[in-house]
């Protein structure tokens, strides 16, 4: 289930070093039916203020992300991803393209319609889920590639050492997985393991 559809009411975490600003913001939310979780005058400790606010969605507004921002986005990016909506005045595609690395789900340049921000927060939770889905299978695909390569590997060193042929060595291997309740992969990494301290 996504996000939007789990909760009708988001908490969201506001970054602004201006209060005026972080003001309208809040009102903005409060309007569109969103709860404000907290307002930060900066980015400092993203990932501590994220482990105690817990919010849905991230709300940045800066005048220009600065690259001390970028960084800390991509760590809270890696260790705990959450949907970020930038608003800042900076239109260079450059930014705006560090600013996707790091992260950020919705990049709105110059100033915003307040009554745009639901719409807003909807794409961005849109495009987040998809990304973590596409992160997700990315991992999945490597995780098989690299047990391939490593089932590989043993049945080269089972062919090697007990002169069997292809066929007999990826018995062999399953054999050893099933007597010891493992998936092949694991099975595989031991026998590698094994050889080396052997060799």
């Amino acid at each position: 289930m996504t996000l939007a559809k789990q909760k009708t009411m988001l908490r969201i975490l506001i970054i602004d070093e201006s209060r005026a600003r972080a003001a309208e913001l809040c009102a903005g939310l409060v309007t569109a039916g969103h709860q404000v979780a907290a307002v930060l005058p900066s980015i400092l400790d993203l990932t501590v203020q994220i482990e105690s606010i817990r919010p849905d969605v991230i709300l940045i507004e800066t005048d220009s992300p600065s690259r001390d921002t970028l960084e800390h986005l991509s760590v809270m990016s890696r260790d705990m991803p959450r949907p970020v909506v930038m608003l800042t005045s900076e239109g260079d595609s450059d930014v705006m393209r560090a600013a996707f690395k790091a992260g950020v789900s919705a990049y709105i340049v110059d100033n915003l319609d307040l009554a745009r921000l639901k719409p807003i927060i909807d794409v961005a939770i849109a495009r987040f889920e998809e990304h973590q889905e596409l992160r997700l299978e990315l991992a999945a695909a490597t995780k098989k590639l690299s047990e391939r390569k490593i089932v590989e590997k043993a049945k080269g060193i089972l062919m090697k050492t007990r002169g069997l042929d292809e066929e007999a060595a990826y018995a062999a291997l399953r054999k050893l997985a099933m007597a010891r309740a493992q998936p092949l992969g694991k099975a595989a990494e031991d026998v590698v393991a094994m050889a080396k301290l052997l060799l």
